[in-house]
């Protein structure tokens, strides 16, 4: 079977959760309460994906992207990990430049970013933790979480 109807076989059989992770650039946006957002950006770039991260914290670190007029235009999708204030809010200025992909951390979504996404008629995941789907192989603390997930069908 030549790898062309392999790889059309699989994003038949792909989520949209596993395929929101073919986009190459993406924005992971954290105020470092979500350890999970580091370890998404770290891992998008071992993939070889263009990656900018936004910390929205008190103590960003040194040449950290801190406002969103900081960033480039052309990116495809937002990762969205903030605890500290509604992800709506970032959501709503997100939006201004032109990404229209979203996924919002579990436990960190919140009705009001799942509305905000709905009336703009934009993609929005919630409620999974980026990391399931995106942690390498092999036994650690996501690849449990995704084999959990699997079995409730929560993945």
């Amino acid at each position: 079977m030549n790898s062309y109807i392999k790889n059309k076989s699989r994003l038949k059989h792909m989520s949209e959760q596993e395929s929101f992770w073919d986009n190459g650039s993406f924005l992971v946006v954290t105020d470092k309460t979500k350890p999970a957002m580091i370890w998404t950006a770290q891992e998008l770039r071992r993939r070889g994906k263009k990656v900018y991260v936004l910390d929205l914290s008190d103590r960003p670190d040194e040449g950290s992207i801190t406002a969103i007029s900081g960033l480039p235009t052309e990116i495809d999708c937002a990762v969205i990990g903030v605890t500290r204030r509604d992800p709506a809010d970032v959501i709503e200025e997100i939006m201004k430049m032109g990404i229209k992909k979203f996924w919002i951390h579990l436990r960190t979504d919140t009705a009001d970013a799942k509305r905000v996404c709905q009336q703009a008629e934009v993609q929005c995941i919630s409620g999974r933790c980026p990391m399931m789907y995106l942690a390498p192989g092999g036994l650690n603390i996501h690849s449990m979480h995704r084999a959990v997930a699997k079995i409730f069908n929560k993945y």
